[in-house]
């Protein structure tokens, strides 16, 4: 699961906890790898990270996790346990567009639109979904098309439009899908004012086999954006990206050397492949 793009939850010193409550509402699920910092697991194939930040941010429904579930008993199951000490976005009901859907906020923060409609063009279980609101409003597009000249293996699936029964929204993205390098995301507008927006609470991590790659994501996703440290930035939109080597766990975890890639991660801001892996050599 090298060189692909995947969600990161921001967790205040619980990331293992997070993840095996995961691991224990999704089926085919186990965690892959885990350190002081971070614990990875994978559910159905797909990869997440639970990163131990601290309390500094809260995770916001600007990015929520569309999620296709086989069976209309597997659904109402999944709900009744993302919901205990969570709430309710929108009810598990029928709806015109779907025979059982509905959106739970769970105890850590992370939404989820929970859905039976499976994909035509993907068998992706979990689907990244960026809802564009507040200052973001009719921007949806626009980040689609940057997006998409940004990571190789990208196609634009199919993007459905608010019509004029919609007011204000007419004409801006009520439901989109795309491709960023073999991974299906969502995209929609929103003029509601939700009081929220993206942060750093939910980052998308794009791991890298090459320095390349990384000069390549980082130079294009920070132009008008801003750079942080460890690897981190913010778009244009405002979106979190963690721009990181593919082997990065596996440098921190190391017993001898890890304490000494963790002094060097810390100090830079777009990631150096070859001085982490010399670190501590």
């Amino acid at each position: 699961m090298s060189n692909t793009i995947f969600p990161c939850f921001w967790c205040d010193g619980n990331a293992k906890e997070v993840a095996e409550f995961y691991c224990r509402v999704f089926k085919d699920s186990q965690i892959l790898e885990e350190n002081p910092m971070v614990v990875t697991f994978q559910a159905s194939g797909e990869k997440f990270m639970c990163l131990n930040g601290g309390p500094e941010f809260q995770i916001t429904p600007s990015i929520s996790i569309y999620t296709i579930i086989d069976s209309e008993e597997e659904i109402q199951a999944i709900w009744d346990l993302l919901i205990q000490g969570g709430s309710e976005m929108m009810p598990l009901d029928t709806y015109p567009w779907s025979k059982k859907y509905g959106w739970v906020k769970d105890r850590f923060g992370v939404t989820w639109q929970l859905t039976l409609d499976k994909p035509e063009h993907s068998d992706q279980k979990f689907i990244p979904c960026l809802m564009f609101s507040e200052g973001n409003f009719g921007k949806a597009e626009a980040a689609i098309n940057f997006y998409t000249t940004i990571f190789e293996g990208s196609s634009l699936v199919f993007a459905a439009n608010y019509g004029k029964e919609h007011g204000e929204q007419e004409g801006k993205i009520m439901h989109a899908q795309f491709f960023l390098r073999g991974k299906l995301f969502a995209v929609m507008d929103s003029s509601i004012v939700h009081g929220f927006n993206f942060n750093e609470g939910f980052s998308l991590v794009a791991s890298c086999d090459q320095q390349q790659q990384i000069d390549h994501y980082w130079d294009m996703l920070t132009k008008n954006g801003t750079e942080s440290m460890c690897g981190w930035l913010k778009d244009q939109f405002g979106v979190s990206w963690q721009i990181v080597p593919a082997n990065l766990g596996r440098l921190v975890a190391d017993p001898i050397r890890g304490k000494e890639v963790i002094t060097e991660f810390m100090k830079m801001k777009k990631l150096d492949l070859a001085q982490l892996e010399k670190a501590g050599t």
